[in-house]
């Protein structure tokens, strides 16, 4: 069980920063060039890397490269979610509950193994 812990809290913190680093800059840096904003950006990414990447080799141990996908797919959401609406004060939609019970879905498919014993 370990490995999976410690996946999901790496990819789970590398989330935080891939989505700042993606989307930070549309409330923050609005008025600057968009070369600054992309510098800026990458100075995050690295810090998303820094973490991401041994998240997936740590997960691999374990995990078939589907599962890790489908996985971070679940944790950007579950990141962006909060992200768009407490950060970026967007409105909460339909659309993102339909989107999360899709990913949830392909989660269980995905994992149904694991979870069902077969």
């Amino acid at each position: 069980m370990r490995p999976y812990l410690i996946t999901v809290v790496l990819l789970s913190c590398s989330n935080v920063f891939m989505t700042f680093a993606w989307y930070g800059h549309l409330k923050n840096m609005s008025s600057k060039p968009w070369l600054i904003a992309a510098l800026v950006s990458w100075g995050i990414a690295l810090f998303e890397y820094l973490i991401q990447v041994p998240a997936n080799r740590i997960g691999h141990q374990v995990m078939t490269l589907g599962q890790l996908k489908i996985l971070q797919e679940v944790i950007t959401l579950s990141v962006f979610v909060p992200f768009s609406i407490l950060y970026m004060k967007e409105k909460i939609t339909l659309d993102y509950i339909w989107a999360g019970i899709c990913l949830l879905g392909a989660a269980f498919f995905i994992f149904r193994r694991h979870l069902t014993g077969a």
